[in-house]
C-alpha cells in the first residue's frame, strides 16, 4: 500500500475531528471520564483493529488515551490509517 500525499491526508484530517498529523503518523488524544470509559475504548478500538488488521500505538494514562496510527510496512500513512481512524471515531463519539 502507497502512502497517501500530504494534500490528501489533511484533506481527510478536516474530516476527522481531533486528529492531527505527527510525522509519518496521525494521533488523537481522547479524555474520557474515567479509567474504566479509557479501558472501554480501548477494548472497543481492538476489536476493529484485529477486523482491519491495522493495529494503532495505544498510551492510557488514566482517563486519557493517545491513539497513533501510521502504516510501518508502507513508510508512513496510508489509506487503511484513516479508515481506521474514521471507525475508531465513530465507537468513540457513540460508544458503541
Amino acid at each position: 500500500m502507497d502512502t497517501l500525499r500530504n494534500d490528501d491526508i489533511e484533506t481527510a484530517l478536516a474530516d476527522l475531528p481531533g486528529w492531527e498529523r505527527d510525522g509519518d503518523a496521525i494521533r488523537r488524544d481522547y479524555s474520557l471520564d474515567g479509567f474504566r470509559d479509557a479501558i472501554d475504548l480501548i477494548v472497543r478500538i481492538a476489536d476493529l483493529a484485529d477486523e482491519a488488521n491495522h493495529h494503532p500505538e495505544m498510551t492510557n494514562v488514566y482517563s486519557n488515551l493517545t491513539v497513533v496510527l501510521t502504516t510501518h510496512d508502507a513508510g508512513g500513512i496510508t489509506q487503511k490509517d484513516l479508515d481506521l481512524a474514521a471507525a475508531i471515531e465513530a465507537v468513540a463519539t457513540t460508544g458503541s
